[in-house]
């Protein structure tokens, strides 16, 4: 289909601003969600309404973002009773990935392709059309709904059958909020050690831009040890040595000025073989 029909489901702090993107959509967007305010902007702009989920299946591709796995399946159930063989149903929101294949399985004798397609970037990037997508998908199915994805993301990727999508954010996420706690560990030790929390974070900000942080070093195919004659073997191995300094370090100023560091902790006993660089008792390493 070249100018396939839109249709959109779910228009809250994500929703509204992707679907915003796809108003210009060539075959057209039709919008939904319980809240009237809510569809009024983008019918201003040039989609047409829909009274209800069931009016909204009759589009070639349906994107739904709504809050949780309940209200998924609730949706995706309406959907399938009106919708045509080869319609998409495309799952923004964060669900668990047994919920994605469980609903692409029930649906594959219908001929309705269900695509877990979970965004990273938050509103204002899928306002600006730089959204990260992560799609489970059949490869055909990815093809044909990537043209429509990229009026609201600035990366689409392929991560695999229905359900992956899911997995890599889940990931993506894990990898987010353990972050974040490590940053508030990091300034209760910077507080305690009379440190501007202020003047840390604009730091971390500056130098994270520079070095891209933890994505960095997520540049393997796999998580198996790194042979010596590997590219990053070298590299990791500096990296091993600077990390276990600095968390050495961090670990005795955070004892001197008593606080408790359980995730600097946990850093210092993983990050070696995390890296691919294990410790080993007939190391050659030089």
């Amino acid at each position: 289909m070249s100018d396939p029909k839109y249709g959109y489901i779910g228009l809250g702090n994500m929703g509204a601003p992707m679907a915003a993107r796809l108003v210009e959509w060539p075959g057209g967007l039709t919008v939904f969600d319980v809240r009237t305010d809510a569809m009024t902007p983008l019918v201003e702009a040039g989609a047409s309404v829909a009274d209800s989920v069931a009016d909204v299946a009759s589009a070639d591709i349906i994107s739904v973002t709504v809050l949780n796995d309940a209200q998924v399946r609730q949706v995706v159930a309406e959907l399938a009773e009106h919708a045509k063989p080869g319609t998409v149903i495309a799952i923004h929101s964060t669900i668990s990935p047994e919920t994605a294949v469980e609903l692409a399985e029930q649906l594959r004798p219908q001929d309705i392709h269900i695509v877990d397609a979970p965004v990273s970037g938050g509103g204002a990037a899928a306002g600006k059309g730089e959204l990260a997508v992560m799609v489970g998908a059949d490869r055909e199915v990815y093809e044909r709904i990537k043209p429509a994805f990229k009026q609201f993301a600035s990366m689409v990727i392929h991560a695999g059958a229905p359900g992956a999508g899911t997995r890599m954010k889940l990931a993506r996420n894990m990898l987010t909020f353990t972050s974040y706690a490590a940053a508030c560990e990091a300034m209760r030790l910077a507080e305690q050690a009379g440190i501007d929390l202020q003047q840390l974070g604009r730091v971390v900000r500056h130098t994270d831009a520079l070095t891209s942080g933890a994505g960095a070093i997520m540049v393997r195919d796999d998580m198996r040890p790194l042979d010596h004659d590997h590219f990053l073997y070298e590299p990791f191995l500096h990296a091993r040595g600077l990390g276990e300094k600095d968390l050495s370090l961090a670990l005795a100023l955070g004892e001197a000025v008593s606080v408790d560091l359980p995730l600097a902790r946990v850093a210092l006993d993983n990050l070696a073989d995390g890296l691919g660089v294990p410790h080993v008792e007939s190391s050659t390493e030089g």
